[in-house]
């Protein structure tokens, strides 16, 4: 890590205020965005699978095709033994030779049912894999639609916030190299274990923002003198006075609207 620059208490304190500024603007645009992309990718998924699943199905029906074609040739090459063995029948020459065609006979014709009968049960599930895929191209024309749709509302709200947001990265990312990285530990720390992400907040009413709980007035008077960073006892969060806070707010807009 890159030396950081020897800071003052209050220089340190007005960092992370400033740092702290710039990354609640980052999640501001983040929450713009939403559930957005993840939506986008759930839908990207559930189209893809959509797609897997018609295509297998008419792949399933190719193959009942040509398994329903060779049952039928397989049929008219029965139809054809009956033919042959029936003709050799007339010119036995004793009944042992005649009920060995018979039996012949009778096992092309106990094939052909069989083959009649599994053609009769392919071309059953060759509808009802037809009625699937039509319920799977009109939901995957439904969740195609709805994908463009979402595609549409990320892409706008990508195009108005990313320039923003990329900026804003880089601006965290420099205001983070000028904080040394013990306090930095202790801002990321606080930042993530808070719903909110503020892990550096001002003084208003006696209290720290967004709680309930009043500073003792001797702990307000040293956070105002800014000579050493001081946390709230209840919420663990870096505390800065109001007026350091109404300063730093003014000069980082400045900053965002010249964005």
């Amino acid at each position: 890590m890159t030396n950081v620059k020897e800071m003052s208490v209050e220089e340190k304190l007005r960092a992370l205020y400033d740092l702290q500024l710039i990354d609640s603007r980052i999640d501001e645009i983040r929450n713009i965005r939403g559930e957005l992309p993840l939506e986008v990718q759930d839908l990207e998924d559930e189209v893809a699978g959509l797609k897997s699943r018609s295509e297998k199905l008419k792949v399933d029906l190719d193959t009942i095709d040509e398994q329903i074609k060779a049952k039928k040739n397989a049929i008219e090459a029965h139809k054809e033994g009956i033919k042959k063995y029936t003709e050799q029948q007339k010119n036995v020459r004793n009944n042992r030779e005649f009920n060995s065609l018979t039996k012949e006979i009778e096992y092309q014709e106990l094939e052909i049912q069989l083959a009649e009968k599994h053609i009769k049960e392919m071309k059953a599930s060759t509808e009802f894999k037809k009625v699937q895929i039509a319920e799977a191209t009109e939901k995957l024309s439904s969740k195609q639609n709805h994908l463009e749709h979402k595609k549409a509302e990320l892409g706008d709200i990508m195009s108005e916030t990313q320039k923003e947001e990329e900026f804003l990265m880089n601006l965290s990312a420099e205001y983070q190299g000028k904080i040394e990285e013990r306090i930095l530990a202790a801002y990321n720390r606080i930042r993530s274990s808070v719903k909110n992400g503020l892990a550096v907040v001002s003084i208003e009413r006696g209290a720290s923002a967004g709680s309930f709980f009043t500073i003792p007035p001797q702990t307000q008077v040293e956070i105002a003198a800014r000579k050493k960073i001081i946390t709230d006892e209840h919420s663990g969060r870096i505390l800065v006075d109001a007026a350091l806070a109404n300063e730093e707010r003014e000069k980082m807009e400045s900053v965002f609207k010249s964005i």
